[in-house]
């Protein structure tokens, strides 16, 4: 999920920054330090949105860098479990698919691409389901659940997901999914209209 979220924090700027506005400055150290990065509290930092407000400067002897209290804004995207995200399958290897949602990739396991046994064709660098004959091959748009969620600190985090339940993987299996509910649907009738 997106998510904007205002922080305070303390910058430093550099004497090359002094000729700028404070809020220019302030956002190009900020652009430096947050974005990109994840965190627990945020998840992925996309980017600084805006700057708020940046305090006086203090001035430390010996230090040429004046040191402010500032508030911005960011744009994080932040996973959670259970979220339902769509994404395309960026890269597939023997052990699973790797989606791109957003700014990050996850996981789907073999074992969670779709209720049937899995095979991994190398030479076409694709999985196909034994019984039911489905296909997933890079490019693919899927539907995935986060499963699990590990967002370390720095530039990097792990994202379970899977695509085992109705209506979740390639877009292709949903629709399909969605035609045989329907189709069920037709054939239950009111007690009203059986009777009648």
């Amino acid at each position: 999920m997106f998510v904007k979220y205002t922080i305070r924090s303390k910058i430093e700027i550099p004497p090359f920054l002094f000729d700028q506005e404070k809020t220019i400055s302030a956002r190009i150290i900020l652009s430096e330090d947050f974005e990109g990065i994840i965190t627990r509290d945020f998840g992925f930092i996309i980017a600084v949105v805006d700057v708020l407000n940046v305090g006086p400067g203090i001035i430390i002897p010996g230090n040429a860098n004046t040191f402010h209290e500032v508030e911005f804004t960011i744009l994080a995207f932040k996973p959670s479990i259970s979220e339902v995200i769509e994404g395309d399958v960026v890269e597939i290897v023997d052990f699973g698919s790797f989606i791109r949602m957003g700014p990050l990739d996850g996981l789907v396991h073999v074992s969670q691409i779709c209720d049937d046994y899995i095979s991994y064709e190398q030479v076409s660098n694709r999985f196909i389901g034994k019984e039911t004959g489905k296909i997933l091959e890079v490019n693919d748009q899927v539907r995935a659940k986060i499963i699990a969620v590990s967002l370390g600190t720095g530039r990097s985090g792990k994202l379970g997901l899977t695509m085992r339940q109705k209506f979740l993987g390639k877009i292709e299996w949903i629709e399909q999914d969605l035609e045989d509910f329907l189709s069920d649907d037709d054939d239950v009738k009111p007690a009203a209209e059986e009777s009648g």
